[in-house]
């Protein structure tokens, strides 16, 4: 009996304390040394071991401890692999030759003008000297002599295709993301993906890149290239193209961002890829197809039963599926939870359901220690834990009635089925609202009803014609049709006013307790204690922004890259400054990085957007931010004929002297001074300069002036420049900064908003050592992320959330 106590407290407790260990060493700033991993394994071997032979008493503790630290060093073992497998520094910005293959699915960037994919590399030199290179880089390659940001008529995309082996000369960089508040880790993603590199491929002079083959080991990549380019062949709706290439191939990237947009505000995006109903799915008729096909063959039956043939069967096509797919964290879990059911369904037991998807978790982190850390894996674990927590208890069956036809039996079995699947898509729209808002600050408040509709078609229409089309390609047209009809409905619901809720970041309280809502509000539990679920979620539902005091503004540079844009919230406003640059055809920094963080801090309309100039990398995301706010009063020095003055519906020019106080803070700009468009000056010159005083702080924000700029500006203010924050003119640039600027300004910070590794050089060493030698404390986008400062005092958004994956400039 010892022994069986043991056994059970050990199943439940053994994988909580391994995934609470891997959480742990996830939350390192920095890596230990190798060995204290190795030396966590060796002890939670040792205590595992006790925990077994020792004393019951002991059995709980020792258990607990020996599997957090088998959880904690596997994890950190992991990591510590994957750092050192990072691009060494000295080869960051060089030339070097590699050959490899084409490891996945490449895609288009921008407008078809260049392709981005993961190369998997087998020899790199340097000059004919081997070098060692990451085992895996994502690479840019644009055709011809196109170039981000680069005018004129763009040439196709290079025709790269999965599984192709090609000889390259690369300039790479280490693995760097923008990094802002509530933003997706995307360093945390490269990391995952355990690719140690990004660079782009160098496509002219001697060293053109060269196609040498397509050696053995990219087969099924080339298999999935092949059939994604049938799809894409075949259907001529590109949406509708997209989904199936999603389903099938595992191709996310195929759907493009309007697609996305519209499924994200219906809640259907998780039909949208390989999840783990699609897995299931598959795996189910898999089975019964191969039940069928063992019960054929008497001989087969006498050595192993029909039904355990099916499942190990369902358990094979199901994995080869998934591999096939991509193998994304959805498709681990489930395959992971189809594998704990089949091994423990031929050992004749049956485990708890909680208890299995305990064991996928710690199987799936064990490979993938990071999944802990994506929604992915939360949504898709919630997701199954919610639907089977709300099953009630099974009633007996009803004895069947020899009255009635059998066509009225037969609609009692449709409406059963029916209010199950209410049931259960409430269930689930409900309980997964709370993470919904976590992840992603939104909930679809149209979801439940799109998800009655998108569910059964997608999964049980859809899906199966998509795979089927791989042997008879006909079936995608009847998929693409139904796919079609799906996208009406679905667009007419994301046109709804209210069609999602979104909400700001809320604090971890609030968190906790919406979390626990969603859980009380689908379990089977007296209607008392279901109502506990709506005071408990409306923290969450709408969370108070905490926001500057009255007569106080805080200051939040974002993380762009190379170029400008500026937040700055006082007790009841907020003004944007800038817009950050374009991110190829398709994107830009409004889309990317700014509405979100505007969405986090809870702000839905901005009162006052400033434009300093018409540079791109001031002024590319203004179209996103003047498409989400309609109304929004904008504040520039571009010219009447700019395309960015159609779209505005309030426009002021800059202009030096105008003023107001917005909460008791004052906002003053300070240049282009009257006639200076007259005759019209070069976009620098006319820079809008703002300065925001409040609380007895201040900041001043120049946009790109100029040093002739600059020194008009002492000339005109003198002391009235003084500014605590001083955002660096120009980033940076040796044009500006000026030293007769800096002593009128004198700052006691600086914040140079540019790109890692940017082209420009910026920020310039002669200016960085004017501002060293004033003793003025330097910020730098690349190594700091998003800057907030509020009352004097900053803090960088890479010091706040550093983890050890994190690039350090």
């Amino acid at each position: 009996m010892q022994h069986k106590s043991k056994a059970t407290t050990g199943a439940w407790l053994g994988p909580l304390a391994v995934l609470a260990g891997m959480a742990m060493q996830l939350q390192q700033p920095v890596l230990w040394p190798g060995l204290s991993y190795a030396a966590a394994l060796v002890l939670g071997s040792v205590g595992g071991w006790l925990a077994v032979r020792g004393p019951a008493r002991y059995f709980v503790v020792l258990c607990a401890l020996a599997s957090a630290s088998l959880g904690w060093g596997l994890a950190g073992s992991l990591g510590s692999q994957r750092c050192a497998a990072r691009l060494h520094d000295s080869l960051q910005g060089v030339d070097l030759q590699v050959s490899g293959i084409v490891a996945g699915l490449p895609q288009p960037t921008g407008a078809g003008q260049g392709t981005r994919f993961v190369f998997e590399v087998r020899e790199a030199d340097q000059d004919g000297r081997p070098v060692v290179l990451p085992r895996l880089l994502l690479l840019s390659w644009y055709s011809g002599s196109f170039r981000p940001g680069a005018s004129g008529s763009p040439e196709p995309a290079p025709d790269v295709r999965a599984g192709q082996a090609w000889r390259f000369t690369v300039r790479l960089k280490q693995p760097h993301g923008l990094f802002n508040p509530h933003a997706r880790d995307h360093e945390l993603w490269l990391f995952e993906q355990g690719i140690g590199a990004t660079g782009q491929v160098r496509a002219a002079g001697p060293s053109a890149p060269r196609l040498i083959g397509a050696p053995d080991g990219g087969g099924w990549q080339r298999w999935r290239q092949r059939v994604r380019d049938a799809i894409q062949a075949e259907v001529t709706d590109p949406r509708a193209a997209g989904v199936l290439a999603a389903l099938v191939v595992g191709d996310q990237a195929a759907i493009d961002d309007d697609a996305w947009e519209v499924y994200r505000l219906t809640g259907v995006a998780h039909l949208m890829a390989i999840s783990g109903l699609h897995v299931t799915m598959f795996a189910w008729l898999a089975a019964v197809g191969v039940g069928r096909l063992w019960r054929l063959h008497g001989p087969l039956m006498l050595r192993w039963p029909a039904p355990s043939a099916a499942r190990v069967g369902g358990l094979a096509l199901a994995t080869a599926y998934a591999l096939f797919s991509g193998w994304g964290v959805p498709a681990q879990r489930t395959v992971c939870m189809l594998a704990v059911v089949t091994l423990m369904g031929g050992a004749g037991r049956r485990w708890p359901w909680p208890l299995v998807l305990l064991w996928a978790a710690v199987v799936v982190a064990a490979f993938d220690p990071w999944a802990l850390l994506q929604p992915g894996f939360w949504l898709s674990f919630g997701a199954v834990a919610l639907l089977m927590a709300a099953q009630p208890g099974q009633a007996p069956p009803a004895p069947p009635s020899q009255a009635g036809s059998r066509l009225r039996r037969l609609g009692a079995g449709l409406g059963r089925a029916a209010r199950d699947g209410v049931r259960t898509q409430v269930h689930a729209s409900v309980g997964l609202a709370p993470l919904s808002l976590l992840f992603f600050h939104q909930v679809s408040l149209v979801g439940l009803l799109a998800n009655l509709v998108a569910i059964p078609l997608v999964t049980l229409v859809v899906t199966p014609l998509a795979l089927l089309g791989v042997a008879w390609p006909r079936l995608w047209h009847a998929a693409a049709a139904v796919m079609q009809a799906l996208d009406a409905w679905l667009l007419q619901l994301a046109g709804w006013p209210f069609a999602s809720w979104t909400v700001a970041a809320a604090p971890a309280w609030a968190l906790a307790a919406g979390c626990l809502a969603g859980l009380l509000a689908v379990l089977p539990l007296p209607l008392c204690w279901r109502l506990l679920a709506l005071p408990l979620g409306l923290p969450l539902l709408m969370p108070q922004a905490p926001r500057p005091a009255a007569g106080h503004f805080e200051v939040l540079a974002a993380d762009v890259g190379q170029g400008g844009a500026v937040i700055v919230r006082t007790a009841q406003h907020t003004l944007v400054y800038d817009s950050g640059p374009p991110y190829g055809s398709d994107t830009d920094a409004g889309e990317r990085v700014l509405l979100p963080l505007l969405q986090a801090l809870g702000e839905r309309q901005p009162d006052r957007l400033v434009l300093s100039h018409r540079d791109s990398d001031h002024v590319g995301g203004a179209g996103s931010l003047l498409r989400a706010f309609a109304s929004i009063e904008v504040w520039s020095s571009l010219e009447p004929a700019h395309p960015l003055r159609a779209q505005m519906a309030r426009h002021t020019d800059c202009l030096a002297g105008q003023a107001w106080w917005w909460d008791g803070v004052h906002f003053e700009l300070l240049h282009p001074f009257a006639g200076d468009r007259s005759p019209p000056l070069a976009p620098n010159r006319v820079s809008c300069v703002l300065k925001v005083s409040g609380g007895g702080h201040s900041a001043l924000l120049p946009g790109d002036i100029e040093r002739s700029e600059e020194l008009r500006l002492v000339s005109a203010l003198g002391a009235g420049l003084q500014a605590e924050l001083l955002l660096a003119p120009h980033h940076g640039s040796k044009t500006s900064s000026s030293a007769p600027f800096l002593d009128a300004v004198q700052p006691r910070t600086v914040v140079f908003q540019a790109g890692w590794r940017n082209r420009f050089g910026h920020p310039a060493s002669s200016v960085v050592a004017r501002y060293d030698s004033r003793g003025i404390e330097r910020i730098a986008s690349p190594s700091c992320g998003a800057y907030r400062w509020a009352d004097g005092h900053g803090e960088c958004e890479r010091e706040v959330r550093r983890r050890y994956w994190h690039h350090r400039p």
